[in-house]
C-alpha cells in the first residue's frame, strides 16, 4: 500500500533526523490503534536502529470514558507507571491520529483542568530531563478520517496534504530538511543580540521585548513536519492586542474570534464568538495562564490550507502564533503553566514584524 511506504519513509526520518535513536535507549511510542501503519513502522526502524521499543497505545473511546466517569481522586492521580515512564524514557515519539477530533467537546472544562494540574510533577521531570539532554522527543501525523473531515477534505487529498507537508514527495526528504534547517538558522542569527518586536497589521498591534532571550529555529525535531521560528517574550513586557484570524482548538473545543488585550505582559481583556467559557476557564487554570509564552513565525510553505489540527496549523507559512501559558526553555522562557495553547494569525496583507524598528518580515515573508 502507497500508504506503508509513506509510513516506512516518515520513520526513517523521524528515528535518523528528528529523534534520532541510539543503541540502547529506551523509545516509547504512543498513539490510537488507527495508526498502526506508522507505529508499526517507528517499532521497526527503532530495532533496526538499536533501541528498545515500548508501546503505549490508546483505544478511540478511553479520554472520553475517563473524564465522564472520573472522581475528582482519579482527576488528582498522576500514578507511578507514568512517572516511570518519564523517569526513564530516552526518546519518545507520540503520533497524531484522531479517530473524533470532538470526543472531548462535552467534557467538563473543570474536569481537563484539574488532570492537567495532576500531571505537573511529571511535567516538571520531563522538563528537567529534556534540559539535560536525556530525553527527546518527538510529534508526527498520521492522517485519519477524522482530520480529514476537520480539513474539509477527502482522505485521499487530505493524505498528500499530510506527506506534502511532511516533505515525502521530495527525492531526498532528510536533505530537503537539512536544507530547511540551514535556511531557518541564517534567520535565528540574524535575531541573535535584538531586543524588541512591534507586529502589526489587520487584527494586530502588539510589542514585547526579548532582549536576552533566544530564537530557535524548529526544522523537524520536536514536530513533524515543522516549519516555524520562536521565542519566549520577557514575560511583562507584552502590550497591545490580537484578534486571531483563524479558529483555534484546545482540548477537543473549537474558538472563533478569540480577542486578547495585554497590558505589562498580563490578559486584562479576553473575549471569543464561540466557547468563551472555555477560554477564560483555561485563563483562570493557574497565575501563568494569563501570560504570553511563545512568539513564533510560521515557516513551512507547504502548509497553506487550514486544518484545525495545531501541529500543521502553527506552521502555516504566512502566520505568526502565540502561545498562552508555559514558556519555552530553549528560548529561556520562565513562565510556568499547565497551558500551552497556540493561536494563528495571518499576516498575508499589510502585516509586519520589526525588530529594533528594521522589517525582519513583510506581508508573509521575509525580507532580511
Amino acid at each position: 500500500m502507497t500508504s506503508n511506504l509513506y509510513a516506512t519513509q516518515l520513520a526513517k526520518i523521524l528515528t535518523e533526523y528528528s529523534a534520532p535513536v541510539k543503541k540502547g535507549d529506551l523509545v516509547i511510542i504512543s498513539g490510537s490503534t488507527i495508526a498502526e501503519p506508522l507505529i508499526e513502522a517507528l517499532y521497526e526502524a527503532t530495532v533496526k536502529c538499536g533501541g528498545h521499543p515500548h508501546l503505549s497505545l490508546g483505544l478511540p473511546n478511553n479520554a472520553e470514558i475517563f473524564y465522564t466517569y472520573a472522581q475528582d481522586h482519579q482527576l488528582d492521580y498522576y500514578g507511578p507507571m507514568a512517572m516511570a515512564e518519564v523517569q526513564n524514557v530516552n526518546v519518545y515519539y507520540s503520533v497524531r491520529a484522531a479517530v473524533n477530533t470532538k470526543r472531548l467537546s462535552r467534557i467538563d472544562a473543570e474536569k481537563l483542568a484539574r488532570s492537567q494540574k495532576a500531571g505537573r510533577p511529571g511535567l516538571d521531570v520531563w522538563q528537567e530531563r529534556e534540559k539535560a539532554g536525556d530525553l527527546i522527543w518527538c510529534i508526527a501525523p498520521w492522517p485519519t478520517q477524522a482530520a480529514a473531515q476537520d480539513a474539509e477534505m477527502g482522505l485521499q487529498a487530505y493524505e498528500n496534504f499530510v506527506f506534502g507537508a511532511c516533505g515525502l514527495f521530495e527525492a531526498d526528504p532528510i536533505a530537503y530538511w537539512t536544507s530547511f534547517r540551514d535556511k531557518q538558522l541564517r534567520l535565528t542569527e540574524w535575531l541573535k543580540g535584538k531586543k524588541h518586536a512591534h507586529v502589526k497589521g489587520p487584527g494586530i498591534d502588539m510589542t514585547f521585548e526579548f532582549e536576552g532571550r533566544t530564537w530557535v529555529s524548529c526544522h523537524g525535531e520536536r514536530n513533524f513536519p515543522d516549519g516555524e521560528i520562536f521565542t519566549s517574550p520577557i514575560e511583562d513586557s507584552v502590550n497591545g492586542h490580537v484578534e486571531f484570524s483563524f479558529p483555534t482548538v484546545y482540548g477537543g473545543r473549537e474558538l472563533n474570534g478569540v480577542k486578547l488585550t495585554f497590558k505589562d505582559g498580563i490578559v486584562v481583556d479576553a473575549c471569543a464568538a464561540k466557547n468563551e467559557d472555555y477560554l477564560i476557564s483555561q485563563l483562570n487554570a493557574d497565575e501563568g495562564a494569563k501570560k504570553l509564552g511563545e512568539f513564533a513565525i510560521g515557516t513551512n510553505m507547504y502548509i497553506q490550507e487550514f486544518t484545525r489540527e495545531i501541529l500543521f496549523d502553527e506552521k502555516i507559512g504566512g502566520t505568526i502564533h502565540m502561545a498562552l501559558g508555559l514558556g519555552l526553555f530553549e528560548a529561556g522562557g520562565v513562565n510556568q503553566s499547565v497551558v500551552h495553547w497556540d493561536m494563528v494569525h495571518g499576516m498575508r496583507q499589510d502585516a509586519e514584524i520589526l525588530i529594533d524598528g528594521e522589517v525582519l518580515y513583510r506581508n508573509g515573508a521575509f525580507v532580511i
